[in-house]
């Protein structure tokens, strides 16, 4: 099936917050009654814990893209909840890095 056919000729989803990483849990509230097949195959790969956009684009054999339209159709509606991914950590103090090396060392 053409991708403009799985998103009704839209090319952008209406929020450009999603990301490659960003994961998404089906909500518990709305029934996916009434969705199309793919909207409703997405939301129950969704159901048993969190998958990424990248995850589910492949799971569904669609193109990232198409599946952001999806997604944010989804989270416009109620069916999915989309978690930020979890930030880089900082970067360590080199000093704090050197006393835990220097105090390994001086245990063994």
């Amino acid at each position: 099936m053409r991708p403009y056919v799985v998103t009704e000729g839209r090319a952008h989803p209406s929020r450009s917050t999603l990301d490659l990483v960003t994961l998404l849990i089906a909500a518990d509230g709305p029934s996916p009654s009434g969705l199309g097949p793919e909207k409703r195959r997405l939301t129950e790969l969704c159901r048993p814990g969190a998958l990424s956009v990248a995850e589910v684009a492949g799971y569904l054999s669609l193109p990232v893209s198409v599946t952001k339209v999806l997604v944010a159709d989804l989270m416009d509606s109620g069916h999915i909840v989309a978690l930020a991914p979890i930030p880089a950590a900082l970067p360590s103090d080199a000093r704090i890095l050197k006393e835990v090396l220097d105090g390994l060392r001086a245990r063994l």
